[in-house]
């Protein structure tokens, strides 16, 4: 790799064994690929005018998304636009490599620039933490809530949906196979981390607003096939198991959808009420 790994090794040491681990690269609809190992997602669109790809993963996962890609057919150096779900070690930290190496246009929504540029510092949660540092990586494009991203017949959907980081975004786009379209939605992430003040925090102080606001998109978003930042989101491993040729597509899970989205948001309210709860005792 031209770009030498300098936080590989404390990066590394923070990863689950899943996170590192090789999934097979496998079609997901359309012109929609799965190149991300058994427990980061990173996710391949193709179009005639060049790849776009979401998610660069940890830097020491470079290597094994170049691989997935080629497995597939495709060229890495064929990227030309590289995309995140947040400003999280786990899938941005292989961002700079990505660049260099296919000199793909970084696009990242505004709140979340900051963090990325400085590589990590400034977050509300991890901000001090060395082990969630990466390398800084300048974005060439800052992304609104709304915006379109395009690249040949394909468009991409950045919404907005904070709370696990104050940028952090969903993608959908339509994905053709034979002669229906569905939407896609690429959950960023619905999650309150171990640690997370959702009262009375200094560093983001509408934490607990931007989750509410997040759930009102998601809940929002037309959603045929379900994915996300994680394949445990969506149940990769067990859906790409049941993948068969001429069968039904697993990954077509609107309903999926609904009660991931739904439980999420019930143990959010559950947290925030037990942080609420103990905030007035004090």
């Amino acid at each position: 790799m031209v770009l030498s790994l300098v936080f590989a090794g404390s990066l590394y040491a923070q990863a689950t064994p899943d996170w590192t681990q090789p999934f097979p690269p496998h079609h997901i609809i359309g012109n929609l690929y799965y190149v991300g190992s058994q427990g980061l997602a990173s996710y391949l669109i193709t179009t005639p005018q060049g790849n776009i790809l979401i998610n660069s993963s940890l830097e020491t996962s470079v290597p094994l998304i170049r691989e997935s890609v080629e497995k597939l057919g495709f060229h890495f150096s064929d990227t030309k636009i590289l995309l995140i779900s947040h400003a999280h070690w786990d899938h941005c930290a292989g961002s700079a490599a990505i660049k260099e190496l296919t000199g793909a246009k970084y696009m990242v929504m505004d709140a979340d620039v900051p963090e990325i540029e400085a590589g990590g510092k400034g977050n509300f949660q991890y901000g001090d933490s060395l082990t969630s540092r990466y390398q800084p990586t300048k974005v060439d494009r800052v992304l609104h809530d709304g915006d379109e991203v395009k690249l040949g017949d394909t468009v991409l959907v950045a919404h907005l949906t904070p709370g696990h980081t104050k940028g952090t975004t969903t993608w959908t786009m339509k994905a053709k196979e034979g002669n229906k379209t569905y939407d896609v939605v690429i959950i960023g992430s619905p999650n309150v981390n171990a640690g997370y003040k959702l009262v009375n925090n200094a560093l983001y102080p509408g934490i607990a607003d931007d989750y509410t606001r997040m759930f009102r998109v998601l809940k929002s978003l037309p959603a045929d096939v379900f994915l996300g930042a994680h394949g445990s989101y969506y149940g990769l491993e067990e859906k790409f198991a049941r993948m068969k040729e001429g069968g039904p597509n697993p990954f077509i899970d609107p309903e999926g959808y609904k009660s991931y989205v739904a439980e999420r948001e019930q143990t959010f309210l559950a947290e925030l009420a037990k942080q609420k709860a103990a905030a007035e005792q004090k």
